[in-house]
């Protein structure tokens, strides 16, 4: 499977990662000695079951490594365009690609082993594979995350930054810009795919399989949650204090 990894954006002065960016790229913010991106591209190169990689939003002159054929494509003017324009180049490498691998630049404590789990397990049929955290899975590995939380019946999960999806969703243009808009809010995006998905979640009578099930046939496609025994997938960095986490945990990790 191919992989696009996001790297676009620099943080502006509203961001609170701004001091940390120094005007260059968030993917580029230095983390226990590398780029931020360098960690997720390491996992990634490593994994055995990715092939080509994709970086869109940053150029080759970041000095990024990787022993696998790596591309690169520059910022495109905000994520769906940045998904868009990815999605199209790995067709116009390979018109036959239907699923890829795509992650954020800001999880950089993902591992190969992380990456292989959730391709090797992805539904070659699936539209889209959701991998989701358990909040208790996620607060023993990282506490203090500060994530957000959906609480259904069966579980509480907040979403992951790593997922497989169908090169044909790109395609739905105005449902992907609406869902970028909510993508930080878990409420926002139930109340996105229907008021009754809302109110079942709110009143925790429906399950993470039965929400996955509403969800994919309301949008006409097949996909699922995937529960991820991994914290790392979603470990982002968004504010000052996760980024000091994802620090002390991988200064830990190269000094083992």
């Amino acid at each position: 499977m191919d992989a696009i990894i996001l790297a676009g954006g620099i943080p502006t002065r509203e961001d609170p990662l701004y001091l940390a960016a120094n005007g260059q790229s968030k993917a580029l913010i230095d983390v226990a000695g590398k780029p931020m991106a360098q960690w997720v591209l390491d996992a990634v190169d490593r994994a055995s079951n990715v092939e080509r990689i994709l970086i869109v939003g940053l150029s080759a002159d970041v000095n990024l490594q990787s022993s696998k054929t790596i591309d690169f494509i520059p910022e495109n003017g905000g994520m769906l365009a940045n998904l868009t324009a990815g999605v199209e180049r790995l067709r116009s490498i390979d018109p036959s690609i239907q699923q890829v691998l795509l992650l954020s630049c800001d999880i950089p404590t993902i591992t190969p082993e992380m990456v292989d789990w959730l391709v090797q397990g992805a539904d070659p049929d699936s539209d889209l594979e959701y991998s989701v955290i358990e909040k208790e899975t996620m607060n023993a590995r990282f506490p203090g995350a500060s994530r957000s939380y959906v609480r259904l019946q069966d579980v509480e999960v907040c979403g992951g930054d790593m997922n497989v999806i169908h090169t044909r969703l790109v395609e739905d243009t105005p449902f992907w810009e609406r869902m970028v808009a909510a993508r930080k809010s878990p409420f926002r995006q139930a109340a996105l795919l229907g008021f009754d998905l809302l109110f079942l979640v709110l009143i925790r009578r429906i399950t993470i399989n039965d929400a996955a099930k509403r969800v994919s046939n309301r949008l006409g496609l097949k996909g699922r949650a995937v529960i991820s025994p991994y914290a790392e997938i979603g470990m982002d960095v968004d504010k000052p204090h996760q980024l000091e986490l994802v620090i002390s945990d991988l200064s830990q990790r190269t000094n083992a």
